[in-house]
């Protein structure tokens, strides 16, 4: 019962921080169920000045809920009491010593059965704390480390693509299954040249011409 009285506070304080007041319009928009909740949070945090700590501390659980199996097991578990989990998530949450709109944003996704989308909300709310930089968020995904030359020719094609006083910020990482070429995401632009997609291509053309 008090972790239910627990989530249904921090969902109503979530609620009335956000939702209830006239929402402050990010700087580029993010779809989906996850971007509802970056856009209510970034609101929230914009009136209590609160936007870089928020950053901090969904930043922080993102990469805590990646190498914890733990936390991940313990979250997705459909025979742990919901209960049970909002308390779990309040003392992380507290351990972390994150701000209280970061904390019953996790709260509320709880309350909602949402917690498999934490990482995407924490990727949304990172889209738009770029955009109110000028950044933009860039993840190229190849088979094996880039080289030198290869990166600088990325980086030259990346900068093609974005508005004037806009600035990349892109990631890297190895993705052997990709096999060859490469997977390119630029803000909400998304590329796949990838040979796994191509080879998919040409099964799916074979498959349908049987």
């Amino acid at each position: 019962m008090a972790g239910r009285h627990l989530v249904m506070s921090a969902a109503r304080r979530f609620s009335t921080s956000s939702s209830a007041l006239q929402l402050v319009k990010p700087p580029v928009a993010v779809y989906g169920v996850e971007g509802r909740y970056a856009t209510a949070l970034y609101s929230a945090a914009s009136k209590q000045k609160a936007l870089d700590a928020v950053e901090k501390d969904l930043s922080a659980f993102a990469a805590q809920i990646q190498k914890d199996k733990r936390l991940q097991d313990f979250l997705h578990d459909p025979s742990v009491k919901r209960s049970l989990k909002a308390e779990g998530m309040s003392a992380a949450c507290d351990k972390m010593k994150m701000n209280a709109l970061s904390k019953n944003l996790f709260l509320a996704m709880g309350e909602n059965g949402r917690y498999g989308i934490i990482p995407k909300v924490c990727d949304s709310f990172k889209i738009i704390m770029a955009a109110q930089r000028g950044e933009v968020i860039c993840e190229v995904t190849s088979a094996k480390p880039l080289d030198a030359a290869m990166t600088k020719e990325v980086e030259a094609a990346i900068g093609g693509l974005l508005k004037a006083g806009q600035k990349s910020k892109t990631s890297y990482k190895v993705d052997p299954f990709i096999i060859g070429g490469l997977v390119v995401s630029v803000g909400d632009k998304y590329v796949d040249m990838s040979m796994s997609s191509k080879l998919k291509k040409y099964e799916d053309i074979i498959k349908s011409a049987a």
